[in-house]
This record gives C-alpha cells, sequence and structure tokens, in this order.
C-alpha cells in the first residue's frame, strides 16, 4: 500500500515539477514587454524638435493620454 501511495504521489506531482519553457516565456514577455514600452516612447518622440525638458513634458503628456489617466 505505502508504494502504491508513494506512486500515486509520484505521478500527480510529476506535471506540477515538469518547468521545461517556463523561462522561454518569461524572457518572452519581457522582450514583449520592452517592445511595447520602446513602441510607445517611439511614438510619443516622433515628430519632435526641441529641448529635452519639452521632450520629456511631451513624452509624459503623450503617455499619460494613452494609458487614460
Amino acid at each position: 500500500m505505502k508504494k502504491y501511495m508513494q506512486g500515486l504521489a509520484v505521478n500527480l506531482m510529476a506535471p506540477v515539477k515538469n518547468e521545461k519553457g517556463a523561462q522561454s516565456l518569461e524572457w518572452l514577455g519581457l522582450a514583449a514587454l520592452l517592445i511595447l514600452v520602446l513602441g510607445i516612447i517611439s511614438t510619443a518622440v516622433s515628430g519632435q524638435s526641441g529641448s529635452i525638458s519639452s521632450l520629456i513634458g511631451s513624452i509624459i503628456s503623450k503617455i499619460s493620454g494613452m494609458v487614460g489617466s
């Protein structure tokens, strides 16, 4: 009975311990987030000319407009 219960526990825990590919998904998620942030920044910067402070202010106002705050 003890061997049966141990085998059952091993079979039930096998899918939980299978983390193959989890790190790849994390890196893909980080890459997607980075692409999203760079896309927002490039959209906010497009067509800008002037000082850095006005550029940063424009970026912040455009991002807050996109977010809906």
